[in-house]
């Protein structure tokens, strides 16, 4: 999985002369830092402050999951990367631009969105046009016309919600959703969307670390103490084309199946061991699959994705340059 190492297992990681050392069930197992960019413990995973002091030396972004395969939160080395200059333009930007760079993540996501769902019109789902005519012919005016960042987020949810009630038209009945439950999520699509969201969330904190934006300030999601909004914000517009996208073909090509790969309890549904195994492979998959951008001309992936509309971001605060968030067209 290329810089990406995931840890699956309850263990012990230490630094070990040069290199990282998981030990389990009395084995090591032994991970070059030198490839290594960022590290996720998906269990318990004991560690001491030797090894964080490497994994700052080396720029090693490392995030925790907890029991419900939900985001905990992250290691995050002293910022190469800082910058006081953008640091002003960036709190200039959100006090005199939040809405229009707000109203374009929004048109993103909702342009993505449109996409996803089209795929499925032309492939014999006649049914989801009602949500696709929607977007193109209310959806996009209702960005437009809205006032405040309030109004906004109406819409954006409106927007998910249409988007929800459409995969009973191209998903098997079990893994239907009937409204969108996180914390924890009671049922196997809510599993696999929290899942897939947390993933999403901790790749572009990632990708933001390594340019000279600051994480906590946002423009679409409020700021907040205590998590990296910027990182919400811009993760919004990759999740139908990253997080859907993976969970869509995982489930309609029975990868993943309700009755193998999910832990029901009474109030709440995760994956197993195995399907957790699946998704990660999966979605790393699609993290490194290749497009063309007809924009640039060239071949990206989605991680190199994410990167650049964190300096299209930039270019917005810096210069003015219009922000435009990525669009699956890119790739078409």
């Amino acid at each position: 999985m290329g810089s990406t190492r995931y840890i699956m297992s309850m263990g012990e990681l230490t630094r070990k002369d040069n290199s990282l050392c998981f030990r389990k069930d009395g084995k090591n197992v032994y991970i070059p830092i030198e490839n290594t960019k960022e590290i996720y413990c998906l269990n318990e995973v004991s560690m001491n402050s030797k090894l964080l002091d490497f994994l700052a030396q080396n720029n090693v972004v490392i995030h925790f999951f907890n029991y419900f395969e939900g985001y905990s939160g992250t290691f995050y080395p002293r910022n190469q990367y800082n910058s006081g200059k953008l640091l002003i333009k960036q709190v200039h930007a959100f006090e005199e631009s939040r809405l229009i760079i707000a109203k374009s993540i929004v048109k993103g996501i909702g342009s993505n969105i449109y996409e996803v769902l089209y795929h499925y019109y032309k492939h014999d789902k006649p049914e989801v046009k009602v949500v696709t005519d929607w977007i193109r012919k209310e959806f996009y005016q209702r960005v437009d016309e809205s006032q405040n960042i309030k109004e906004l987020l109406a819409a954006e949810g409106e927007v998910w919600m249409n988007f929800y009630g459409s995969f009973k038209y191209f998903l098997p009945e079990d893994f239907i959703i009937n409204k969108r439950v996180k914390r924890p999520p009671d049922n196997p699509i809510n599993a696999l969307i929290s899942f897939g969201n947390s993933l999403l969330y901790t790749k572009t904190i990632s990708a933001i670390y390594n340019t000279h934006l600051d994480q906590r300030i946002s423009f679409l999601h409020e700021p907040s103490e205590g998590r990296f909004s910027l990182s919400l914000d811009i993760s919004e517009v990759f999740k139908p084309a990253i997080v859907f996208r993976t969970i869509f073909d995982l489930v309609n090509n029975r990868r993943i199946q309700v009755d193998k790969h999910f832990d029901k309890n009474v109030n709440y549904c995760l994956l197993n061991d195995e399907g957790r195994k699946i998704f990660v492979e999966a979605f790393e998959k699609r993290m490194e699959s290749v497009f063309v951008n007809s924009r640039l001309k060239r071949k990206i992936t989605y991680r190199t994705a994410i990167k650049l509309d964190c300096y299209k971001l930039i270019k917005y605060i810096l210069e003015e340059k219009e922000f435009v968030p990525f669009s699956i067209k890119e790739g078409m």
